[in-house]
C-alpha cells in the first residue's frame, strides 16, 4: 500500500471522508459518546479489564468471578453486574478494526493528532492483557479460568484475528511496536495452548487463519503459519471439537481434559455445524454454507495458506467455493448471505430482494477472498467480483456524510411494509447511527482506507492492474513507476503512463462491463487481434517509457439475471460501468413495483443519474371512476376493481424513470427503493 497513492477524485474523497469524519465519529461511538446511538461498551470494557489487571498485582487481591454462560452472546446492564463485561462477546474487535482503519489512513495521510489518539487507545488495550499474553476483555473481566472453553460461540480467536490485523496495519504505518508486541504475546500463547497443548480446536468465527498468515508474513516466524494451518486442518474433523468441548461440564473443564478426545455421544448421523463451516474438513467443502462473513473469512485464510505453502488441494477447494458463490449465490450488487436467519448463505439462486440480508461485512470479506484468489491465479473473474462488491454493496453501507451506516443491504425496500411487519425488522429504510453489534462501520472504514492494496499486484516480471482507479504507483528500481488516470464516474477512458527503469510486463484487466474497448499505444491504435490476452487481462511488454490508453465503452445497460432466480422473473436491473443503479420513490413516486421499462427505454446518463422511458401501471385511482366506484351507466356503486377481479391485461401511462447509483440510496430521507424493475 505504501507504493500506491490514490488520486482518483471519487475514491480520494471517500478516503478523506473516512479520515476526517468516519474515524473520529467511530472513536466517539466506541467511547459511548454519540447521542441517541446504541452504546458500544467497547473501550469501557478495556478500561475495566485494565483496572482488574492492576488489582491482580496487588498483595492479597482475591479474584472475583462472574458467570459466562454457554449460549449467551450479549451481556447487557439488565442481565449483568455493573462492573462486568458488557456488549456482544466479540465487542473487542470494534476497536481493533478502528485501529486498522487508522493505520491505513495514516499511510495515506499523516495525522499527528489521530496518531496520538490511537496511541492512547493502544495503552488502554495493553493494560487489559494478562501476564501470560491472553487478551479478551470478556474473560479478563469475568473469569480468566474459563478461557478457550467455548470456542464455538465466544469469539476469542476472532477477537485475536482483528487485533492482529489492526496491529500490523498500525505498525506498518508508524513503526511503533507496542500493539504488535501485544499481538505477538497473544499469538505465542495461542500456539502454546493449541499446537503444543495438542488441543485440536479451531475458531467458531473465523478470521484468525488469515490474520496469522499475515503475522507470519510480517514477522517471518513460521509458527504463525503453522498455527493457521493447524486451525484449518482440524476444522470439520469428527468427532467435532465443538461436541468435545461441550462434553465437559463448565465447572470441571481444563486444558488437560479438552486435550483428550472426549466424544460427545450423539446418535445423530447427519452432518452439523454448517453455520460455522465446520461440517466437513475444508478440503471436502464445495458449497458455501452457513454464516456468510465467517465463510469468506475462512476461505480467505485457506487461500493465504494455499498460496504460502503451495497446497494445491487447499487451492482447489478455494476455487470450487469461489465459483459456487459467484455463479449461484451472488447478488448483482456484490452482496452475499441472503438470509437473515443465521446471516447465511442459502440454496443456489435463492436471492430475494426485499428480504436480502447482504451484511456489509460479508461483501468486505468477499473482497478479501477474491483478492487472495486473484493473487494465486490472475483471472478476471476474481477481479470482477471484487469490483462489483466494492462499488455497490460496500459503498452503500455508509452514508454520504460518514455518520450513519447500513448493516443489511437489501435490493428492494418499502418502508410501509417494514414498519408493519416485524419479520422485516432487520431491514432498515435509513442508515443507523451505530449498532450494538457494530462490526460493519469500522470494517467499511478499514477497507476504504486500505484500497491501495487492491489496485495492483505484482510478481517478479509483471505488474497487474486490477481496479481502474486513478493513482500514482512506485514500482521501485526493478520496474519504474506507473500513473493511472481514470474516473469511472465520468467515462471509460483509462490512461497508463509508464516510466521505465527495467523491462517488465503490464497486465490490464478487461472488466465485465468493458468488453468493448479500443487501445491506443504511444499514439498508435492497436487492433484486438494484435493483443496478448489471457484470462481476461491484456499484456503489454514494457521496454521504454510508454503511454497506453484504453477506452472502455461505458454506457447505461439493462442487465438480466438467470431465470432460475425466481424473484426476478420478468425484471431487469440498470448498470453503468461497475455501478448498479436503482429507483427511489423521491424521484419516481410511490409503488415502484408498478413501474416498467418501456420497449424503447433510451437510457441516458448525465451527472451521475440515468433516465429512461418507462410506464406506470394504471390502477383504479387512475381511472375515471369517481372514488374508485362505478357510478356511471346505472352502476350500483360497488367496487369493480379491488383486491381480486376478473383478469384483464394491464394498461399503462408513459413516465420518465430516474435511476441513481445504488450506493447513494437513502441519503434523501426514508423512501421506497428497488434495484430490479419490470421489463
Amino acid at each position: 500500500m505504501s507504493k500506491v497513492k490514490i488520486t482518483d477524485e471519487f475514491w480520494k474523497a471517500e478516503q478523506e471522508l473516512v479520515r476526517t469524519e468516519v474515524i473520529p465519529y467511530q472513536w466517539d461511538a466506541l467511547n459511548d459518546n454519540v447521542k441517541d446511538a446504541a452504546p458500544s461498551y467497547c473501550m469501557r470494557n478495556f478500561r475495566i479489564a485494565g483496572e482488574v489487571n492492576k488489582k491482580r498485582k496487588e498483595a492479597g487481591y482475591k479474584e472475583i468471578k462472574y458467570p459466562i454462560p454457554r449460549d449467551k452472546w450479549e451481556f447487557l446492564p439488565g442481565n449483568s453486574e455493573n462492573d462486568t463485561f458488557h456488549g456482544f462477546v466479540f465487542q473487542d474487535t470494534d476497536v481493533y478494526k478502528w485501529l486498522e482503519a487508522v493505520g491505513y489512513s495514516l499511510m495515506n495521510h499523516p495525522d499527528p493528532e489521530l496518531e496520538a489518539t490511537a496511541d492512547r487507545a493502544i495503552d488502554i488495550i495493553e493494560s487489559a492483557q494478562l501476564d501470560n499474553g491472553y487478551l479478551d476483555t470478556l474473560y479478563a473481566i469475568n473469569d480468566k479460568d474459563l478461557i478457550f472453553t467455548d470456542l464455538r460461540d465466544k469469539h476469542e480467536l476472532y477477537c485475536f484475528g482483528h487485533l492482529c490485523e489492526g496491529a500490523i496495519a498500525y505498525y506498518r504505518a508508524t513503526g511503533k511496536r507496542k500493539i504488535l508486541d501485544v499481538t505477538i504475546r497473544f499469538a505465542d500463547f495461542i500456539y502454546s495452548w493449541f499446537v503444543e497443548g495438542g488441543i485440536k480446536g479451531y475458531p467458531g468465527h473465523e478470521i484468525a487463519e488469515m490474520a496469522l498468515a499475515k503475522l507470519y508474513k510480517e514477522t517471518g516466524n513460521k509458527k504463525y503459519l503453522e498455527l493457521a494451518r493447524y486451525f484449518v486442518d482440524h476444522r470439520g474433523e469428527q468427532p467435532y471439537y465443538f461436541d468435545v468441548e461441550r462434553a465437559v461440564p463448565l465447572g470441571e473443564r481444563n486444558k488437560e481434559q479438552l486435550g483428550e478426545v472426549v466424544f460427545y455421544d450423539r446418535e445423530e448421523k447427519t452432518l452439523r455445524y454448517h453455520y460455522n463451516q465446520a461440517h466437513l474438513p475444508v478440503r471436502k467443502q464445495k458449497e458455501a454454507v452457513g454464516h456468510a462473513v465467517r465463510g469468506v473469512y475462512l476461505y480467505s485464510g485457506m487461500a493465504d495458506i494455499a498460496a504460502m505453502s503451495g497446497d494445491e488441494s487447499l487451492k482447489k477447494a478455494c476455487e470450487e467455493l469461489f465459483d459456487n458463490i459467484a455463479d449461484k449465490k451472488l447478488y448483482i450488487t456484490g452482496g452475499i448471505g441472503s438470509s437473515q436467519a443465521g446471516e447465511a448463505f442459502t440454496a443456489a439462486y435463492d436471492l430475494p430482494n426485499d428480504m436480502a440480508y447482504n451484511e456489509s461485512c460479508a461483501a468486505i470479506g468477499l473482497i478479501f477472498f477474491a483478492y487472495r484468489m486473484l493473487n494465486m491465479d490472475v483471472n478476471v473473474k476474481y477481479a470482477d467480483v471484487m469490483e462489483r462488491a466494492l462499488y455497490n454493496c460496500v459503498l452503500a453501507g455508509m452514508a454520504k456524510d460518514g455518520k450513519s451506516f447500513f448493516y443489511v443491504n437489501p435490493l428492494e425496500v418499502n418502508p410501509k411494509r417494514i414498519h408493519g411487519d416485524e419479520r422485516m425488522g432487520f431491514v432498515k429504510p435509513v442508515r443507523q447511527k451505530w449498532f450494538g453489534c457494530a462490526c460493519c462501520p469500522p470494517n467499511i472504514a478499514r477497507l476504504i482506507s486500505s484500497l491501495g492494496d487492491y489496485i495492483i499486484s505484482e510478481d517478479k516480471d509483471t505488474v497487474y492492474t486490477h481496479l481502474l482507479i486513478a493513482s500514482d504507483i512506485d514500482l521501485g528500481d526493478e520496474k519504474g513507476s506507473l500513473h493511472i488516470n481514470a474516473e469511472l464516474t465520468r467515462d471509460g477512458r483509462v490512461e497508463f503512463d509508464v516510466k521505465h527503469r527495467k523491462d517488465f510486463k503490464l497486465a490490464v484487466r478487461i472488466p465485465y462491463w468493458g468488453r468493448s474497448f479500443k487501445v491506443i499505444r504511444n499514439g498508435n491504435p492497436v487492433e484486438k487481434n494484435e493483443l496478448d490476452i489471457k484470462a481476461g487481462y491484456m499484456y503489454f511488454d514494457i521496454s521504454s517509457d510508454e503511454k497506453i490508453v484504453i477506452d472502455y465503452e461505458i454506457k447505461p445497460v439493462i442487465v438480466g439475471c438467470s431465470p432460475l432466480v425466481q424473484e426476478n422473473t420478468g425484471k431487469a436491473a440498470v448498470m453503468r460501468g461497475p455501478f448498479v443503479y436503482c429507483l427511489e420513490e423521491v424521484d419516481n413516486g410511490e409503488n415502484l413495483h408498478l413501474l416498467k421499462l418501456s420497449d424503447n427505454p433510451e437510457l441516458t446518463y448525465e451527472n451521475g443519474v440515468i433516465t429512461a422511458n418507462g410506464m406506470r401501471v394504471n390502477t383504479q385511482a387512475d381511472s375515471d371512476m369517481e372514488g374508485g366506484r362505478d357510478t356511471e351507466n346505472g352502476g350500483d356503486g360497488l367496487y369493480r376493481d379491488n383486491l381480486y377481479n376478473e383478469y384483464k391485461p394491464e394498461t399503462y401511462k408513459p413516465v420518465k424513470l430516474t435511476f441513481v447509483p445504488y450506493y447513494s440510496w437513502a441519503n434523501r430521507g426514508e423512501n421506497e427503493m428497488t434495484v430490479y424493475v419490470r421489463v
